[in-house]
């Protein structure tokens, strides 16, 4: 899509396993008539899956042979929808960054924030075993419980994804009539807070930095213009007014090239100089005509900034040298 490669993350696959496995290791105990005395510990089974159409198949029974209490209890979770959260949005134009080689780095934009809905249904055939396996549950959710998921692992972005317990409600399904044994339905809402990632893109690394400052010609502030230096009379001194005495134009010498390129820069002008304009120098009382006026912006500094050393790969611990030119020079 929009001229990317086919990727395939699995953030949406990583908050399902990170959302299963908070209830894949919860146990049932059962006791004695005395209540006390432990009989036996075994596993509660987690399965993925629909609430109706797990419970068709507890309920189904085609060769009247199957109980409902040699297959409960179980638990089984769906996640039933997604929707963009807002809030939770980062600037679209950050980016994250991993070292990939020594010339090459992963590049990855930030993370689109979306709220998953989860369902989670326990199927117990009593009270006891119900009310047990949600002790092991709700304590941990206050309402939320966090959990870190490492969504993209060659980018090491480690997020803590919070979930949310919304509701807590109880049913009850009976298999024949009511001399029968009866199933009991704990329904279990959540909300986790997690992310869908861009694609990963490769970018080779930046070892040097570029800073450039112009001086806008087109300003009333400073102008580059050439003179007919041939014709001219004298030398303008270094930072000295120079005036346009037939107009009143006036500002402060920047530069002046002292050779038959004619270049003056002037700053601090108050109106525009124009062709034909007689530039006089108020110290040295030079004179030279203008024969054009530049459009373009001069460079009027330069800052170079390059690692250092400059071989560092990525992951290195390094530092930075500058070097800074002014005009002419830059």
């Amino acid at each position: 899509m929009l001229g990317n490669l086919q990727f395939y993350n699995r953030t949406i696959r990583k908050v399902v396993v990170a959302f299963g496995t908070l209830f894949n290791d919860i146990q049932l105990q059962r006791y004695t008539k005395d209540g006390v005395t432990t009989k036996e510990i075994f596993k509660v089974p987690l399965s993925y899956g629909a609430k109706e159409k797990y419970l068709t198949r507890l309920l189904s029974d085609p060769t009247l042979t199957k109980s409902i209490s040699t297959t409960v209890p179980r638990i089984s979770f769906e996640m039933g929808s997604m929707a963009y959260d807002a809030s939770r949005k980062l600037p679209t134009t950050v980016r994250n960054f991993s070292a990939n080689t020594s010339t090459t780095v992963d590049a990855q934009y930030a993370p689109i924030p979306y709220n998953f809905d989860f369902s989670l249904s326990i199927f117990v055939r009593n009270t006891e075993d119900g009310t047990q396996i949600l002790e092991q549950i709700l304590p941990f959710f206050t309402p939320d419980f966090t959990v870190t998921v490492n969504f993209i692992p060659n980018m090491d972005q480690k997020y803590d994804m919070p979930i949310i317990l919304n509701s807590v409600e109880n049913q009850m399904e009976y298999e024949g009539d009511l001399l029968t044994t009866r199933l009991i339905i704990w329904n279990l809402t959540f909300t986790a807070k997690g992310y869908i990632w861009p694609p990963v893109k490769t970018k080779s690394v930046i070892r040097q930095a570029n800073t450039n400052i112009f001086i806008e010609t087109q300003s009333r502030l400073s102008q580059k213009v050439y003179v007919d230096f041939a014709n001219g009379i004298g030398k303008f001194s270094d930072t000295e007014i120079i005036n346009v005495p037939d107009r009143g134009v006036s500002g402060k010498l920047k530069y002046f090239s002292n050779n038959t390129n004619g270049v003056v820069i002037v700053d601090n002008l108050n109106e525009f100089i124009q062709v034909g304009d007689r530039l006089t120098g108020f110290t040295t009382n030079s004179r030279f005509t203008v024969t054009s006026v530049d459009i373009s912006p001069v460079k009027a500094l330069s800052i170079i900034t390059t690692t250092n050393p400059a071989n560092a790969d990525p992951d290195d611990e390094f530092g930075f040298s500058e070097s800074i030119s002014e005009w002419p020079n830059a």
